[in-house]
Order: structure tokens, then sequence, then C-alpha cells
């Protein structure tokens, strides 16, 4: 069991200022995704870019559908499988296969093409597929850095729990609980998987430079000293403080939800597509490239897995 992360005594509590409905479209190849944001009301919440939640879907065998092929520049993507697996591979010579609770950060940087997909077994046999994928924005010095790939297997993800086990964390980035993540970031961020059981209450702190936000994605949870309600689907964008309170919905129903914090860079996001940049030049100069084979291209001369 963790020692729990000392929150100051003199904390302010981050209340929900705004919370929003995920709604559903069809990406990739056409699976389907909730998407809490970008949407017509929350364009992004500096620093992050997107917030996808994949599934939880459940495919026939020859079902299975994913994202083929497709460039990427100036951001990274961190994908988290929660149930099913997910082949990629790009045009770097990186190539595997993620399994439930497995990360992949990718910091595309410069440029890469890249390639995820349901395995092949999914694809043949069916299954389930549920998982995230979340975009983070490279500030400008750091938008043309060499690609770089952290994988993370579930069993060296860090976890926490609180005494009475109510609360229970998984840390991929930043720490909770006593757990400090394994996974190295280009700027502060915080991403965390929390299960609440009826009755939890727990309080973690959340450096106050940070944007925060809290996405449930099973059952409710009440966020805040005022204890706001958010539901399965839905999005709250905390406000100013320094430490972030779950609770359980009530006594018996708790739920599971991504907290999600980082600095905000603050500067010009002009995008397009998989391309994030600073100024509409870098935008159609990532195009160019692209379309002239300077992002490269995936090489298949065997077998993902």
């Amino acid at each position: 069991m963790s020692t729990p992360t000392a929150t100051p005594p003199t904390a302010t509590i981050r209340e929900a200022r705004l919370v929003v409905t995920a709604h559903r479209q069809r990406e990739g190849a056409g699976f389907v995704v909730r998407r809490p944001f970008p949407t017509q009301g929350l364009a992004l919440v500096d620093p992050f870019l997107l917030l996808d939640e994949m599934g939880p879907v459940d495919y026939a065998p020859g079902e299975a559908i994913g994202a083929p092929d497709h460039p990427h520049r100036g951001f990274e993507t961190i994908t988290y499988a929660l149930a099913g697996e997910f082949e990629h591979e790009d045009s770097a010579g990186h190539r595997g296969v993620l399994r439930a609770g497995d990360v992949q950060w990718m910091t595309a940087g410069g440029g890469i093409v890249h390639s995820e997909m349901p395995s092949r077994a999914i694809q043949d046999h069916g299954g389930r597929v549920h998982g995230f994928q979340i975009w983070v924005n490279l500030p400008a010095r750091l938008k043309l850095t060499r690609p770089r790939y952290q994988e993370v297997p579930s069993a060296r993800l860090p976890t926490g729990q609180t005494d009475d086990g109510r609360a229970r964390v998984t840390v991929i980035a930043g720490e909770a609980l006593g757990a400090r993540a394994v996974i190295d970031t280009h700027t502060p961020i915080v991403y965390q998987d929390w299960t609440l059981d009826g009755g939890a209450d727990v309080t973690t702190p959340i450096a106050g430079d940070h944007q925060a936000l809290v996405y449930v994605f099973g059952g409710a949870v009440r966020v805040g000293d005022a204890g706001r309600e958010v539901r399965d689907g839905q999005l709250a964008l905390l406000g100013p403080g320094d430490a972030v309170r779950l609770r359980g919905a009530d006594d018996t129903t708790g739920g599971r939800l991504l907290l999600l914090a980082g600095v905000p860079l603050g500067e010009p996001v002009a995008r397009y597509g998989p391309f994030v940049m600073n100024t509409e030049q870098e935008l159609r100069d990532a195009i160019r490239d692209y379309q002239t084979g300077r992002m490269g291209e995936i090489t298949r001369t065997a077998e993902v897995g």
C-alpha cells in the first residue's frame, strides 16, 4: 500500500467550472470515438489538443478497423490500451503491439508516418477494443524535435491506493499517492487513471500552474468541495487551485476517470488534421514535406507481433 502523497494543509481545492458531454464521431478507417474536445464549445485545453475514447466496442470476426498510415508533426500522441490489442508501426522502423494496460507515448516532433490497427488476432477472430488517445502540444522550440517513442507495459506502470483501498490510481505521468511515473515528458504533464469505489474520498495535489481536467468513463464521481457530479462520458474543466478532490457519487456508486493536467504553453496554435504548428506557413511546410515524402513511409517487410 502506498503512502499518500502529501497535500498542503492550506491547499486550495479546484472546482469544476465547466462540464461538457463527449460526442461520438468516426475517425481513421471508420472506428467510433467519444470526444469531449476539440468540439465547437471547447477547442482545446492547453496544452492538450484532443482526447478520444476509443470504444469500448465488441467486434465480430472481420469487423475491426483502426487508423491506417497517417502522418503527424508538431505534437505528441499518447495511446493507452484498456482492452484488446493495438498493432503499430511507423516510418522510422518502430513496430510492436500494445496490450491491455500498456502505454505508448509517441513524440511525433518533426514528422512521422504512423499506423495503429487492432491486432491481427482481433481482426480475424473479433474481440473487445477499448482505449484512449490523447494529443499533447509541443512548444515551438520542440516542434521539429527528433521523433521519440516510450512504450511502457502495464506491469511497469506505478500504482497507488488510499489507506482504505477505496481509491486506486495508475500513474502514467506525474505523481499520486506516492506513485511516481516512469515516463519522461518534454513538458510537465499529469496523466492518471483513477478508480473510485462508493464512499471514496481522495485529495491529490496538482501544481497551481497546471491546467487540469477530469474525464469520467465509467459510473459517476463528485469533483471539488462543492461535489459537482460528473457522469460517464462527461469532462469537467477545473478552476484554479493546487489540489483536486475526487469522491464516489455516493456511498454505493463509484466511477472511473482520467485526471489530466499540464502547464499551458500559451502559444499560437495552427492545426490542420494531423499537423499542429504555430503558424499557417509551418502548416503548409508540413503538408509539403509529407506530400513529397520527407516524412518517409512505412516499409512492411515483416509481420507485426
